[in-house]
């Protein structure tokens, strides 16, 4: 693709007086979120009777692209941070906790992946992790929002990094019309790095998409995708369990992990693999020791993935066991 300055953008530099936090709001999809005089808080539906605040430093970036409002600031203690639609996705200082779980729990769960689709993710953090295995021989990502992709490669060199391996193919559109269009058993891998299912990700979480990612796998083919947080939407994890039953034919699994300036601190992700060569998701057989040492990785090393945080991510608590076990035999 053309490369692209963010001062190529139809952005909105911050104003006199918002340097430090004086006065920003994003209201995309029901969000309330803003930044009042020194803190962003993060006020939305989807997380009912609660908050999260940061306390910013300046302003970096605010823009308008023809999906959602982009954001970022600098905060007093999570280093840079990237907000869609007034909804934080993620700040230098504990992305590597999402972008390393999302990616490592399916691809270390099949022995050599060579083909891999993520499906948004236009920061580049997903991209950055899929390098780290040699196996993998192309990576597509399809990202609606290309003002995603500049602002992070401009704010977040060491997160957009992944755009830099040679293996990686760019698609700016829509994600849902790309599976598609897929070749049936194109992919050993997809990964969906959503937001939240309000605004353009809304049809990332519905059955037609599930059953177009299960079509584009190969047989024994996994996917991972964003699965919200068992503290506020189990709601939206039975759902997407109930759907995954009926359309993925092998294993379904359920994670988690932390991330602290995500809603309630954590968040879910759904495993699933398609019929054919048998998938243990809880039981990693790509180790992860071989990934450090791989010669094709980039970026900086692993911060939070490890076997045994692979292992009990699908440790759940009894009242999420008991709702996804429920779900699951139904």
């Amino acid at each position: 693709m053309t490369e692209q300055t963010v001062a190529d953008l139809p952005m909105k530099k911050p104003r006199e007086g918002e340097e430090n936090g004086a006065i920003a709001t994003a209201n995309g999809g029901g969000c309330i979120s803003s930044v009042i005089p020194g803190w962003f808080s993060e006020i939305s539906p989807m997380w009912p009777g609660e908050a999260h605040s940061l306390k910013v430093e300046k302003i970096l970036f605010q823009g308008k692209s023809d999906y959602q409002d982009v954001m970022v600031f600098q905060s007093a203690t999570y280093g840079k941070v990237l907000v869609l639609d007034g909804v934080i996705q993620l700040t230098e200082r504990d992305e590597c906790a999402y972008q390393e779980m999302i990616t490592h729990l399916p691809l270390c769960s099949i022995p050599n992946p060579k083909k891999v689709l993520v499906i948004g993710g236009g920061d580049g953090g997903v991209l950055r992790e899929v390098a780290r295995h040699s196996s993998v021989e192309h990576i597509d990502i399809c990202e609606i929002d290309k003002m995603v992709v500049d602002v992070s490669k401009e704010y977040f060199p060491d997160v957009a990094v992944g755009y830099e391996d040679p293996r990686v193919t760019l698609h700016v559109g829509d994600g849902v019309a790309f599976l598609k269009a897929a070749p049936e058993g194109s992919y050993d891998a997809v990964i969906v790095d959503s937001s939240d299912p309000i605004g353009p990700a809304q049809e990332l979480f519905e059955k037609p998409f599930f059953e177009s990612v299960a079509k584009a796998l190969r047989p024994g083919g996994v996917v991972c995708t964003q699965a919200e947080s068992i503290w506020l939407h189990m709601h939206i994890i039975e759902d997407i369990v109930v759907n995954c039953r009926q359309i993925f034919k092998g294993s379904v699994n359920y994670a988690w992990t932390t991330v602290p300036t995500y809603p309630s601190g954590v968040i879910g992700f759904m495993l699933c693999s398609t019929e054919g060569p048998e998938v243990d998701f809880k039981n990693p057989i790509n180790p992860i020791d071989a990934i450090e040492n791989q010669t094709k990785s980039i970026g900086p090393s692993l911060k939070f993935y490890n076997q045994e945080i692979h292992s009990a991510a699908f440790c759940l608590p009894s009242f999420a066991k008991k709702v996804i076990e429920a779900k699951s035999v139904n």
